[in-house]
């Protein structure tokens, strides 16, 4: 070997790990949190709660950006889409990474293949809520109401979980509403303001907001049992054995993420999750904690899907 080849072989070898150690260590920019609901859907909410902490524990900002429609699928397309290298997040509902394989007709990725599962974040129950001014004051009362005008009553639903309830109470109950759909449920509650809509269901942060401001009167959660955030409230289950809807929200990136960063972004988000301020912040908007690593998240979501096909089944919902 020539001595120039030589030396200069060398010297490559010598640079290496001087490149190597020079490499940013990751998150070296901002992150961003895409979020598939409007602005004060409970979806966002928890990301902007949750980012904010998260990009405290990273020295990076964690930027929310809104991304409505298709029930979620226009954000997933969006993270699916992005280089898998952190920098770009889903902070979705179980719409978008569950439920959607089952209401959508052709959904337009595979949760199980397109996904880095990330991190679980939290979980919430849905109130179903109509205006303070509505004839009727608890469940019962509502499904008689609906009963006498089949067919004229509406509901409006802004995501999966409140899609799904509808449907299931309207089984269940053995009545018959006209359902309306939404980008998201801060504008069913708003046309249930303003008497477009008859009834919603809404995530509870969302919920308890207007009853407390009393604009609107809660009915029932959709957990099988009454919450905590609002003991007052009967579950629908009380009334309709068997009803038990629930949301939960979880962070993914797109496939092929480095487990590195998976991993990273995991412990910042289960150390976040863990601390008192996080619960109350959380509890504020009608979330509990559900910190869950990569592989049990995956599990999770697999699971999901399973359930949410059994529910939209059992609700005689149609696929769009």
């Amino acid at each position: 070997m020539k001595r120039s080849t030589f030396l200069a072989a060398a010297a490559v070898v010598l640079a290496a790990p001087a490149a190597m150690a020079q490499a940013p260590a990751f998150p070296s920019k901002p992150i961003r949190m895409v979020v598939p609901f409007p602005a004060g859907a409970a979806t966002d909410m928890a990301a902007r709660v949750v980012g904010q902490q998260l990009g405290t524990v990273l020295g990076q900002p964690v930027v929310v950006d809104n991304k409505p429609g298709a029930g979620g699928s226009i954000a997933a397309m969006e993270v699916i889409r992005s280089a898998p290298d952190g920098y770009t997040l889903l902070f979705s509902s179980n719409s978008a990474i569950s439920s959607n394989v089952a209401l959508l007709k052709k959904i337009p990725y595979d949760p199980n293949k397109d996904f880095s599962p990330v991190a679980g974040t939290g979980e919430t129950a849905l109130v179903l809520l109509v205006k303070s001014g509505f004839p009727v004051k608890n469940l019962k009362e509502l499904i008689a109401y609906v009963k006498q005008h089949p067919g004229r009553v509406t509901a409006g639903y802004g995501s999966s979980s409140s899609q799904v309830s509808i449907a299931m109470m309207n089984k269940l109950g053995g009545i018959d509403t006209l359902s309306v759909p939404y980008k998201g449920i801060p504008l069913a509650v708003n046309d249930v303001l303003g008497g477009t809509l008859d009834y919603t269901f809404a995530d509870i942060g969302n919920a308890l907001a207007q009853v407390k401001g009393g604009n609107m009167r809660p009915l029932g959660v959709t957990s099988t049992q009454r919450t905590p955030l609002a003991p007052d409230v009967p579950a629908i289950a009380e009334v309709l054995p068997g009803f038990d809807i629930t949301a939960w929200f979880a962070i993914v990136g797109p496939a092929g993420m480095p487990k590195d960063i998976v991993d990273r972004l995991n412990a910042a988000t289960t150390q976040v999750l863990k601390t008192p301020e996080m619960k109350d912040k959380l509890a504020h908007i009608g979330l509990a904690p559900m910190p869950m690593p990569p592989e049990q998240l995956k599990t999770f979501i697999n699971t999901e899907i399973v359930k949410w096909t059994r529910l939209v089944k059992e609700a005689n919902v149609q696929p769009e």
